[in-house]
């Protein structure tokens, strides 16, 4: 194991000019322009294992898990591991009596041999493979959600007539809701789920009723990602109800559970809105009771799947500059890592708040572009971001809320290599995911 002490620091900045409201909690100023995250400064990081690298604020973790325990006291939170899964993340959340969220089969075998209990994993996809299905089955996770028609046979038949499992249906309960139109997922004109409005969702819940060997347990919607209001949710509350007041009225059946996924909004800058997660916990569970009754149900056992809100706030990622160019007007600061490590500004347009550290400096902030290393015009990392003038080759930076959809998105793009995980607490750090290599690279490509 890889650790280092605890280090001297003085009070979390308050002012204006030094917001540092997006880091982790456990983020602290040091002398010499220097952060400490989880009692590691980000230099000394940085000199241990290299750049770029991401680091993974343990606390900060537990302590998100925690909150949304708190704040949905009678309902199922369930972690989506796409946003970030390694061993000790599915550990984690396991300790902190989170369920688990997977997507493949890649997924879910990681999450079991880590020794997260099967039981309380869900199964998502919009198409399943055999192996998935297959692999599910194989270790007896508590749930899959049946996103198309066709799976129901295919599972059914995977199943066996003696087999029995659980499954929930994903419907589209037709509300727009995220920070971008690649990531809306709640409305019918994307690839998820079963329409309300076009009757495939009741079609598919009355095949699946007639299937002895797949139990229907209740019903799934996910929105989209980055809401960070509250309005939405209760939406989605009253017209799931809906369809479950349907569900009984048409085959006489109450299903026990409703899973209104995640999709919870983060702040990447300050200033930024993000979710209350403490708001929507009341929110949500007030609307889900009042919808209940006017409807004349049993209130669902419900299930929600953050997974960037648990994630993303706890990372930060390092990089080191290589080069900074003035081209016109615009100032180019170049460094080790790109769009292989984070798509996501290419993507999705996402926008960063990188910050200098390791040295002090009273140079005037001026505004500049932190581009990548990669053969893309369009790889940038922080657009018109403000930086000191004199940001140099050599300068380290960080980039905080970089626990989310980084790793897991990375790509072997012109082989630099995927960055390694460190985990800090406490003064220690460790590595949890090492760095690719160039070995690695070679060891998969066997052809002559």
């Amino acid at each position: 194991m890889t650790t280092m002490p605890l280090v001297r620091s003085v009070p979390r900045a308050r002012n204006a000019g030094d917001d540092l409201s997006v880091w982790p909690a456990s983020t602290t100023r040091l002398d010499g322009g220097d952060l400490a995250v989880g009692g590691v400064p980000l230099t000394e990081a940085a000199a241990r294992f290299g750049t770029p690298a991401y680091l993974l604020d343990e606390a900060e973790v537990r302590a998100r898990c925690r909150a949304y325990r708190a704040a949905f006291p009678d309902a199922d939170v369930v972690y989506a591991a796409k946003a970030f899964l390694c061993r000790a993340m599915a550990r984690w959340v396991d300790e902190e009596g989170l369920g688990l969220d997977v997507c493949s089969a890649g997924e879910l075998e990681l999450a079991v041999t880590a020794g997260f209990p099967p039981d309380r994993i869900v199964l998502h996809g919009n198409a399943k493979s055999p192996q998935d299905l297959q692999t599910a089955l194989r270790l007896g996770v508590g749930r899959i959600v049946i996103d198309s028609a066709s799976e129901i046979a295919r599972l059914a038949a995977a199943l066996g007539p003696n087999g029995r499992q659980k499954v929930l249906v994903r419907v589209v309960p037709g509300i727009s809701a995220g920070a971008h139109d690649k990531v809306r997922t709640g409305t019918d004109d994307q690839k998820f789920g079963l329409s309300v409005a076009d009757g495939s969702a009741l079609h598919t819940i009355t095949r699946i009723l007639a299937r002895p060997e797949l139990e229907l347990v209740g019903l799934h919607c996910h929105l989209g990602s980055q809401i960070t209001t509250v309005k939405p949710f209760l939406s989605a509350v009253r017209r799931m109800v809906g369809v479950l007041a349907r569900i009984r009225d048409q085959h006489g059946v109450r299903l026990p559970e409703l899973d209104l996924g995640g999709g919870h909004g983060v702040a990447y800058r300050p200033g930024e809105e993000a979710l209350d997660i403490a708001v929507l916990g009341r929110r949500v569970r007030a609307a889900l009771a009042e919808s209940c009754a006017a409807a004349q149900l049993p209130v669902p056992r419900l299930t929600v799947e953050p997974g960037r809100a648990v994630a993303g706030p706890a990372g930060v990622a390092l990089y080191r500059v290589l080069a900074v160019k003035v081209t016109g007007e615009h100032t180019f600061v170049a460094v080790d890592g790109g769009m292989s490590d984070n798509p996501r500004p290419a993507l999705y347009g996402v926008r960063y708040a990188p910050r200098l550290v390791g040295r002090a400096t009273d140079a005037p902030a001026a505004t500049a572009t932190v581009v990548g290393r990669h053969c893309e015009a369009g790889d940038i990392l922080a657009a018109d971001v403000r930086l000191p003038q004199d940001v140099r080759p050599g300068d380290l930076l960080a980039v905080p809320v970089a626990g989310a959809y980084h790793l897991s998105m990375a790509s072997g793009y012109n082989l630099v290599g995927r960055p390694p995980v460190v985990a800090v607490h406490d003064g220690h750090a460790r590595l949890l995911v090492r760095r690719e290599s160039l070995e690695d690279m070679r060891a998969r490509d066997i052809g002559l």
